[in-house]
């Protein structure tokens, strides 16, 4: 049985696991099945064997032995150049490495998922597969997909929530008010003032529940924020789970929006309140945490794409990433994923886990109890350990932990909705660590990166307290770890050898101070670091000694730029800068779609601009009044119904005089590379007729030729009376049409849907087959004549699915449809319910006498 979960955008693979802000709910291991072959019982984790063993299907993992050398990684020298050498390795690893088992699953008819950061595979089969793979000697472990589910989390009283508005209405000018107890606790606040720190210059990530992006106390951190009213999600925010209903960051549960303000929020909530932030949301509405949806997020986290998962970029990953969920139970991936981060100068923080019981040891829980992590205990405002905290030795390693504690009893921080509240768990006190990194690494720049030699740092400043009830000793002890967190202390610590630069940035004719100016500085091995001017004009960032070169950019001014500055240790270097104002411009043009026909309602929009998106008309026609003179993307998203048309991606350079930018969209294309797009309608009678009739039934038919789907061969398929060609199963009982893709029970796999629909075949209706052509250029139609609506809709549809041979495209064509498809699914969908192109859904866009052909792209 394939485990339930609500529809839901994409997925990936990891293991199973939920947040440690709450305690999980936890099952025994079933016993392995007495029928499992002796050889496999050492890859096969029992849980799976006991759920294959009842004769269906389950959706499990397959690690493979062999692992990516990451060594190579760890000696570059710049942050980006580490995250990309590592990404570039496992991908590389993962792609040879699976080769063998991909072809393998293929020739089984197997739906798979493929990963490169854990080198896995996930995989929907039954036992006898499961056996097989077992017996294989590249494959390491099988381990069954799972789920937890969050307990219900208190909401905040309505006192905390005007107190902490009032704070923030009555803020300072630098945006920082009283700091909360924990921020107090681990001299934070003294760091600010001391050091003149707040985390300049450094990009901290969570992997959670999502972020409120325009939270007041979040909303300037936000990477994705272009300081004019607009923001680029791509690359700054990734939805594992697809609850989101815009590509916008989004919390639907309000954890992650809790964790991420302790470490950036402003008026005295964050540890770091001008770091920057990005966020992975890995846990959906309902208060479930797949383990998918984890890997998935840990891939994005070392090489982040644009919100359709494609076009990585791991030289935007982020520094620091924080971890506030853990797993009961053996969780074999985390390893990998850990090692991976951490090759890429990826600092990552976990939590220890919310089981304690103030007494009973080895209670911490993986990730945070492995000894590749850096766990985080949590104590409260007295001093005390909280009693949830984990405690070591770990329950899996036998390694000393936690290996710190920090503040996570009533830990007041932003809350989605734009409010505040106070919660507590070892979640609360990862959040507090990362954040003190963000402020040791933009203190002491020459420390980015570099994991073990921050992980000391934090351990020799923290403050000791014996207690070795559980073993250690008083300076580390597997309650406390290393002691309570002190970042000024580990900053006092840390090497001072950073210049800091500071400067003003202006307008050049009239002297006003510009905010918002992007500064950048890149060094001579290509390090880059990045700060924006304040209301002031003004700017601070921290830098190793070397030579460098600045750049200053910002809407309506031209660019400015500084080269071959050298600057010595604990240097105070001013670099002041007077841009000139440029000219504006008119920008119009006309969109198209994909037939070359006028587009009417898409939105166009100027990123990189403060300029409001506008929409074409009637005649697809657009304008842009008043532009400044520069380069800017120009992003053009189709309304809905969407069909065929892509969303188009580009750029155009305002010079000197208006300009016209006429834009035909592109094709609609799913991530494995299928287009699709409106086609000529050529009908093709059926010939040969299919026994199918009836409501709910379905009937195999064998191919005149091999037939692809994604890049997996078919021989026969079955067809229901519900419009669906289904290559993996006899599907019955699809008349509830979904959303393509959704996973799930519920979710229909490697499938062509014509008209998906609850339809039934009377007396009147009949299911034929007919081939054309010769050999290697044939065409097979499986077409549906007269179907009726099951619902009662009056009318009847008659369509077809034609698959070419020469070509592998799949053309849907339709003579007549009653309702125009307003209840029918229309797309394809591959093998693990993790892709599809979808044309329609639920809309009423089918025209009799039309056709709408998909090319396949996948390999």
């Amino acid at each position: 049985m394939h485990l339930p979960r609500p529809p839901r955008r994409r997925s990936a693979v990891w293991a199973a696991a939920a947040f440690t802000a709450t305690a999980l709910a936890a099952g025994v291991m079933p016993a392995v099945a007495a029928d499992t072959p002796p050889a496999a019982t050492a890859k096969i984790d029992s849980s799976l064997s006991s759920a294959v063993a009842k004769g269906g299907d389950a959706t499990f993992f397959v690690t493979l032995k062999d692992q990516a050398d990451l060594s190579g990684a760890k000696k570059q020298k710049t942050h980006a150049k580490k995250a990309t050498a590592a990404y570039k390795e496992l991908r590389s690893h993962a792609a040879d490495s699976q080769a063998s088992l991909k072809s393998f699953l293929d020739k089984k008819k197997a739906g798979h998922k493929d990963y490169w950061i854990a080198n896995t595979i996930r995989v929907t089969g039954d036992q006898d597969l499961v056996n097989e793979l077992a017996k294989r000697s590249d494959v390491a472990s099988i381990v069954k997909a799972r789920r937890y589910k969050l307990d219900d989390i208190e909401t905040s009283d309505a006192k905390v929530t005007k107190s902490r508005t009032s704070a923030k209405t009555d803020s300072s000018a630098d945006g920082d008010d009283t700091p909360e107890w924990g921020i107090s606790d681990i001299k934070a606040d003294q760091v600010w003032d001391q050091y003149k720190d707040r985390g300049e210059g450094i990009v901290v990530a969570s992997v959670d529940s999502g972020v409120q992006y325009d939270h007041p106390d979040l909303v300037q951190q936000y990477r994705g924020n272009n300081g004019d009213g607009t923001f680029t999600d791509d690359y700054n925010f990734y939805d594992a789970s697809g609850d989101c209903p815009t590509t916008a960051p989004c919390d639907t549960q309000g954890h992650g929006t809790h964790t991420m303000g302790t470490m950036v929020a402003k008026n005295g909530i964050g540890v770091a309140p001008n770091a920057k932030w990005m966020a992975a949301k890995a846990c959906d509405s309902a208060g479930y945490c797949y383990d998918d949806q984890l890997l998935a997020a840990g891939q994005w986290i070392l090489a982040p794409t644009d919100h359709n998962g494609q076009n990585p970029r791991p030289d935007l990953a982020p520094n620091i990433v924080n971890n506030s969920w853990g797993s009961d139970g053996d969780t074999t991936f985390y390893t990998d994923i850990l090692n991976a981060w951490n090759s890429a100068g990826i600092f990552e923080a976990f939590a220890a886990g919310n089981d304690g019981d103030g007494t009973t040891c080895s209670t911490t829980h993986p990730p945070g109890s492995q000894a590749e992590s850096y766990g985080v205990g949590a104590y409260d405002a007295n001093g005390k350990i909280a009693p949830f905290s984990g405690f070591g030795p770990s329950p899996m390693d036998g390694s000393a932990k936690p290996n710190i504690s920090a503040p996570g009893v009533n830990i007041e921080s932003t809350w989605p909705g734009s409010s505040y509240n106070t919660e507590q768990g070892t979640s609360m006190a990862t959040p507090h660590v990362a954040g003190a990194v963000a402020l040791l690494w933009s203190a002491a720049p020459s420390l980015i990166g570099k994991i073990d030699e921050t992980r000391e740092l934090l351990n020799e400043g923290a403050r000791d307290v014996d207690d070795t009830h559980c073993g250690g000793t008083a300076g580390m002890n597997n309650v406390w770890g290393n002691g309570k967190l002190d970042i000024l202390a580990s900053v006092d610590k840390a090497p001072h050898t950073a210049a800091t630069v500071t400067g003003k940035v202006s307008d050049k004719a009239t002297g006003a101070a510009l905010n918002n100016i992007t500064v950048t500085a890149t060094d001579t091995a290509g390090s880059v670091r990045t700060v924006k001017t304040g209301a002031d004009g003004t700017y601070r960032l921290p830098l190793a000694p070397g030579t460098y070169s600045f750049a200053f950019s910002g809407y309506g001014y031209a660019n400015g730029s500084t080269t071959g500055v050298t600057l010595t240790e604990q240097q105070a270097y001013t670099q002041d800068i007077a841009l000139t104002a440029v000219a504006s411009h008119k920008i119009s043009g006309t969109v198209l779609d994909v037939t070359g026909t006028a587009l009417a309602g898409a939105k166009v929009e100027l990123t990189g601009t403060p300029l409001d998106a506008v929409t074409t008309d009637a005649k697809g026609k657009y304008t842009f009044a008043k532009v400044s003179e520069g380069s800017y993307g120009v992003t053009i998203k189709p309304a809905a119904p969407v069909l065929c048309n892509g969303v188009y991606n580009g750029s155009a350079t305002v010079a000197s005089a208006d300009l016209t930018k006429n834009v035909q969209v592109p094709n609609r294309t799913d991530n494995s590379g299928n287009t699709c797009a409106p086609a000529t309608y050529a009908w093709i009678a059926g010939s040969k007729k299919v026994a199918l009739s009836g409501d709910e039934d379905s009937a195999s038919v064998a191919l005149p030729f091999s037939v692809k789907l994604y890049g997996v061969s078919y021989s026969s398929a079955s067809v229901t009376t519900d419009g669906l060609v289904n290559f993996l199963s006899s599907r019955v009982g699809d008349f509830d049409n979904t959303a393509l893709a959704t996973t799930g029970v519920n979710g229909v796999k490697g499938i062509v849907a014509p008209l998906w629909d609850d339809l039934t075949l009377d007396k009147k209706s009949s299911v034929q087959t007919a081939t054309t052509g010769t050999k290697g250029s044939r065409t097979f139609a499986i077409v549906w004549n007269n179907a009726a609506y099951a619902n009662g809709t009056s009318g009847r549809a008659t369509f077809e699915a034609v698959f070419d041979e020469a070509t592998g495209a799949v053309t849907l064509q339709y003579r007549s449809v009653a309702d125009k498809g307003a209840g029918a699914t229309v797309g394809i969908a591959n093998q693990s319910g993790t892709d599809a192109l979808q044309y329609s859904y639920n809309q009423s866009v089918l025209a009799d006498g039309t056709a709408v052909r998909f090319t396949q792209g996948a390999k």
